[in-house]
């Protein structure tokens, strides 16, 4: 099977009319009880996500399948280390497998929303978002022979820093991700109180836009902390980007599910299961392997388990996941890169200083 990356431009405009969205078309259906979800989506067997389409005719079985990885990281890292899964989804399940590169986790909810997306790879956080507005179904998180991966929030410091607990935060730059991410802003809102810091009070937040960002923030001094998720941190360790020693933890919580892999809730109940099949038989070859923490094979989830954590701290800093919170967090990603791109812009546009005039006698 042919294996790929799409840019988005072209990847949007040749699909956007093959794939209709069909949660507009869900508008206005018959629905007992739909709980948390959007208007467009049905939860008749309470599970906490959308059921399939009860109509035949609108359950999909596309020629082509999509797969977006979470942006909690570069996202052309992912492309690559990736490639083993979707060569064994194209030829596990006969049909063309595609990669989509997102660049937030905004894109990526909506991708799946407009039915351009099939298969995706959610960070822990917006993983609800993709749930509620996106009809995203949760299936499987990575694993070893032992158990599923998890992952702690860790307080990032510089090792040659003073700070030794959070408290010494106070008045001090502390950088977190991104609105919507579980251990970059959620968790932390919710745990610091009790640990003598609160954000928005004790410091002023600065979203980085992601877990990497942070973590080279903090190690080149931009930051004097960050909370991040600790199997971020350990991947750039791993990968030479950062080294441990010039860090110290100096708060962490306790373990929360890594990030979700997850269906469209629309296709056909046969391809759904066969998917979900494919990947529980997948084992990481071992550049894969070192390359994902370790990890070799997919564990089975349920969003309503194993995300009830999750849920619990949303709930706890009054963070709904609906989508007035959704789009909040758009605008904050959008303007978040537009001062990144203007950043990156101004040395170039900066204009040549003027030759030095000859001293007058």
């Amino acid at each position: 099977m042919i294996r790929r990356m799409l840019p988005a431009a072209g990847f949007a405009a040749a699909l956007m009319a093959a794939m209709p969205w069909s949660g507009a078309a869900a508008q206005g259906a018959p629905c007992a009880f739909r709980g948390s979800l959007d208007d467009a989506y049905c939860d008749a067997d309470r599970d906490m996500t959308a059921d399939p389409p009860a109509d035949a005719a609108r359950q999909r079985d596309p020629s082509v399948l999509v797969f977006a990885y979470t942006p909690v990281e570069d996202p052309a890292l992912y492309a690559q280390q990736f490639r083993p899964l979707l060569d064994h989804l194209g030829q596990c399940t006969g049909k063309r497998v595609v990669y989509f590169q997102v660049t937030s986790n905004a894109a990526q909810v909506e991708a799946m929303r407009s039915g351009r997306l099939h298969i995706a790879g959610f960070s822990t956080g917006p993983t609800a978002f993709a749930v509620n507005l996106a009809g995203a179904v949760p299936f499987a998180v990575k694993g070893n022979a032992e158990q599923y991966e998890s992952y702690r929030v860790v307080t990032l410091v510089r090792a040659d820093s003073p700070f030794q607990t959070l408290a010494d935060l106070k008045g001090r730059r502390v950088a977190h991700t991104s609105a919507t991410s579980n251990s970059g802003n959620l968790a932390p809102r919710a745990f610091f109180p009790a640990q003598g810091l609160t954000p928005d009070t004790d410091y002023r937040v600065i979203y980085s836009g992601g877990h990497d960002r942070s973590v080279m923030g903090v190690n080149a001094g931009d930051y004097d902390a960050a909370p991040v998720a600790s199997d971020v941190y350990n991947r750039m360790v791993a990968r030479g980007q950062v080294r441990r020693e010039n860090f110290r933890v100096i708060w962490q919580s306790d373990p929360f599910p890594t990030s979700s892999f997850a269906l469209a809730h629309d296709l056909r109940p046969e391809l759904a299961q066969r998917i979900r099949q494919c990947f529980y038989d997948f084992r990481f070859p071992e550049a894969m392997s070192r390359d994902l923490g370790g990890n070799d094979r997919f564990w089975p989830a349920t969003y309503a388990r194993d995300w009830a954590p999750v849920r619990a701290v949303a709930d706890a800093v009054n963070a709904p996941y609906n989508r007035a919170a959704f789009d909040a967090e758009s605008r904050r990603e959008l303007e978040a890169e537009q001062r990144r791109r203007q950043q990156q812009q101004a040395p170039a546009a900066a204009p040549a200083p003027a030759p030095a005039q000859p001293r007058q006698p």
